[in-house]
């Protein structure tokens, strides 16, 4: 790619041109492939292999040992090749969002929703260029896209190479679907990004939980009686495909935070067969509808929980028009026992997401959502504890803030705790703990891949308090120490350490 004179200096090469403008790197999914082969990021393997369990056990293999982006170029059964784990660790998820630190996005959040910056007329001026970058990353609609270089109005989805994962699924899943709908009373877009059960050449699941606004836009229609469109996008650019994860309001399109995260607005084209809009530059888009009185078995899954989720009755999605790219990539991801791909997304949110956190709670210091965890299910936070009962208000606090609602154990450390070290923090709760004291059981909301609660969507929490405890809250004892040695003959030891002959 050709750029102008500029000094770059992130990883996604997306540059700093001057005067508040950025050079984008990626328009579209093959741009990034580009970029992760130069960087060694990615490997192209020309065997033949099976799209029916034989990609999962490669990547699952590849994905645990922190191993590349594959592309896989020759898929039994499909002309297209498969693009598979492309964010699947922590550098690759950072050069797919254009930063070398993903608190850098967070941070830049932080500084535009900076209250103080309208304080005085002054700031007001000094804000202002920060705001009017905001201006070019709303979508763009554009005419003739790439999306729709090839149309297909006898559409056939076994052209396709997709995935069985795993050997109890009940069948092949679209695993990477970026799912677009329309609120038919508010007119809002929504992208999000729900897990389609491939059932023949023209019908598939469509994984709306109960708590998903896809659902949501799903019940709309059927109150109001209306015809369903749904259009499916595989293989945007990176920053789009992030986004249809991002736990957002329902009133904030998708297609929005990705224009942030590129600095530059996602174009996008409307559908051949309805109104609803889809990124101009996906290699795929499949067109159709949601029968709104159909609903089917689907599952079971093997899924990011690192357990099948069950067979349950979910509606059907219809496909009528497939447009394309004249040479397409098909992009898949595998969910299964940590670490995967998805959960490099998922920090990813983590990072992002903290700052607005914390401007709901000052005290929070920082926020793990260990992989382990899977996303939902255990959050480990430090906070400034500055009165009893802190710890406790966090706790609920958190599980009264969006989909933080399903996190079944949350962790409170005092804030000279690394919520990340999870030896320390292991430590801090195994010694600080008393059971009748510092253990919160709440019940509430729990995510639908939960499998653990006796009940769906419905089951109990758990918080621990493993702060200091102050007389205020009932610890009357002494509090003791922690070992920790004097600075001074740390200082003496590390000038000596050489003539130790220890290294």
């Amino acid at each position: 790619m050709v750029t102008p004179k500029k000094l770059c200096y992130n990883v996604r090469e997306s540059c700093y041109i001057g005067k508040g403008v950025w050079k984008l790197a990626y328009k579209d999914l093959r741009e990034f492939v580009e970029t992760l082969e130069r960087q060694g990021e990615l490997r192209r393997i020309q065997t033949e292999v099976d799209p029916e369990l034989e990609i999962t056990e490669i990547t699952d293999r590849v994905s645990k040992a922190n191993g590349p982006a594959l592309l896989f170029e020759n898929v039994r059964g499909s002309a297209y090749p498969v693009l598979i784990n492309a964010m699947g660790s922590y550098r690759r998820m950072a050069t797919a969002l254009g930063v070398k630190d993903l608190d850098d996005i967070g941070n830049e959040i932080l500084q535009l929703m900076d209250v103080s910056a309208y304080a005085g007329l002054l700031n007001k001026v000094k804000a202002l260029p920060r705001l009017l970058n905001l201006a070019g990353v709303f979508p763009r609609r554009i005419k003739q896209a790439p999306c729709q270089e090839v149309i297909e109005r006898e559409p056939d989805l076994n052209t396709l190479p997709i995935l069985k994962c795993w050997p109890e699924d009940g069948g092949r899943f679209l695993t990477l679907p970026l799912v677009i709908t329309r609120d038919p009373v508010t007119n809002q877009q929504n992208m999000g990004m729900y897990r389609m059960h491939v059932y023949d050449g023209q019908t598939t699941g469509m994984h709306w939980h109960l708590h998903k606004d896809g659902r949501e836009n799903y019940l709309r229609y059927k109150e109001t009686g209306q015809h369903m469109p749904v259009a499916v996008a595989l293989g945007a650019d990176p920053a789009t495909i992030y986004a249809a994860t991002a736990p957002l309001p329902k009133e904030i399109d998708e297609l929005l935070l990705a224009g942030f995260l590129r600095k530059q607005g996602v174009e996008t084209v409307k559908c051949i067969t309805s109104d609803l809009e889809v990124p101009a530059h996906a290699e795929f888009v499949l067109e159709g509808y949601v029968d709104l009185d159909e609903t089917r078995l689907e599952g079971p899954f093997g899924d990011h929980t690192g357990y099948y989720s069950l067979r349950d009755e979910y509606p059907v999605f219809h496909l009528t028009c497939i447009t394309r790219r004249r040479d397409p990539i098909y992009p898949a991801t595998i969910v299964g026992k940590p670490p995967m791909e998805d959960c490099y997304m998922a920090k990813a949110t983590e990072r992002i997401f903290l700052p607005i956190l914390k401007l709901q709670m000052p005290e929070l210091v920082d926020i793990n959502l260990p992989l382990e965890g899977v996303f939902h299910n255990c959050a480990i936070i430090s906070i400034q504890k500055r009165y009893p009962g802190h710890a406790k208000k966090v706790m609920h606090a958190v599980w009264g803030m969006g989909q933080m609602m399903f996190t079944k154990l949350i962790i409170i450390v005092d804030a000279d705790v690394n919520p990340h070290d999870l030896s320390t923090v292991m430590w801090k709760v195994f010694n600080n703990i008393d059971a009748a004291r510092d253990l919160t059981i709440v019940d509430g909301p729990l995510d639908a891949l939960d499998h653990a609660s006796p009940l769906r969507h419905y089951g109990h929490k758990l918080g621990i308090d493993a702060t200091k405890k102050w007389p205020e809250e009932g610890h009357t004892r002494e509090w003791p120490n922690d070992i920790e040695m004097t600075r001074e003959v740390k200082e003496l030891v590390d000038n000596k350490w050489t003539s130790y002959g220890l290294d």
